[in-house]
């Protein structure tokens, strides 16, 4: 199987989603996928460990899609070799009572990582210029001055809220937050064949919603807004990419293949040298130890 180019990826001019294939053909059956996957991991964890010790950078791995698009299964599969402290995964639902009392992006700043660590937003910030414009009636629950009704929301509102994403990312990378946006590009027949497995399976009832099917029946104005959102914050220093999402295993390997040959262009990213008044003195210490025995 040949090698995984991110640029194949990486949103730098406009796209049009409808013309990005949903299935990257490749030579190689799923073990091979999972193979080259299990390498991958390996460094990243590998890395992570460094990074944690470097103590400069944090990373925010953003996840979105349709409903099926396989981001549980990527991250369980993609980040497992991680030490538990050094990520953190937030899933962002239905804002609570008490994230309602703030601005939108409030709970997202609330969840960034902290240097050394990996935080992966499953569903995002971007949540607020998706689902919220499909059902602007959400926008109410958020008590903004001067919105009483739908038809009080402004014409330039959701043109604010992209410029204010961009800026929340601009801020947030120029502060040592390495930030990657995925989107998982799922067709609509596989998002089909996924909820009637949902339903034949015994195992995998309790994964189906009737909420899926809802938001099924917004299937092009979500593609819509998608394709606006990601050309319209796509940027050098925080990327969208479009994965391939119809093949679970090879979506996971190329979202660990585009991590892992990004955080390579990082290359101060090194462990800490001891000062050397402690590295002269090592064989001192270690012999304090051994007399302790």
């Amino acid at each position: 199987m040949k090698s995984i180019d991110p640029n194949d990826f990486k949103v730098t001019e406009k796209i049009k989603l409808s013309k990005i294939p949903t299935l990257l053909k490749v030579k190689g059956d799923d073990d091979e996928k999972i193979e080259k996957l299990d390498k991958v991991q390996a460094k990243l964890s590998k890395q992570q460990d460094t990074m944690y010790a470097h103590n400069r950078y944090g990373v925010l791995i953003c996840l979105q899609g349709m409903d099926t698009s396989g981001k549980d299964s990527l991250i369980r599969e993609v980040f497992k070799e991680f030490n538990p402290r050094g990520v953190v995964v937030h899933s962002f639902k239905t804002p609570t009572s008490a994230e309602l009392e703030h601005d939108y992006l409030w709970r997202h700043y609330m969840a960034l990582p902290e240097k050394g660590k990996y935080a992966i937003f499953n569903r995002t910030h971007y949540e607020n210029i998706l689902v919220t414009r499909v059902h602007p009636e959400f926008i109410l629950a958020e008590n903004l001055p001067g919105i009483e009704s739908v038809e009080d929301i402004p014409k330039d509102f959701w043109k604010d809220r992209i410029e204010q994403i961009n800026n929340f990312e601009k801020h947030i990378t120029q502060n040592g937050i390495i930030v990657l946006k995925f989107y998982l590009h799922l067709s609509k027949e596989e998002q089909r064949q996924r909820l009637l497995r949902r339903l034949e399976k015994e195992k995998h009832n309790w994964k189906f919603s009737l909420g899926d099917l809802k938001e099924r029946g917004h299937w092009d104005e979500y593609q819509e807004y998608y394709e606006e959102a990601i050309n319209k914050t796509s940027t050098k220093d925080a990327p969208w990419y479009v994965v391939p999402a119809d093949d679970k295993e090879m979506a996971r390997y190329i979202v660990a293949k585009i991590i892992w040959d990004t955080m390579q262009k990082h290359t101060d990213i090194k462990e800490p040298v001891l000062p050397d008044n402690i590295k002269e003195n090592i064989g001192i210490y270690k012999q304090q130890l051994e007399n302790e025995s």
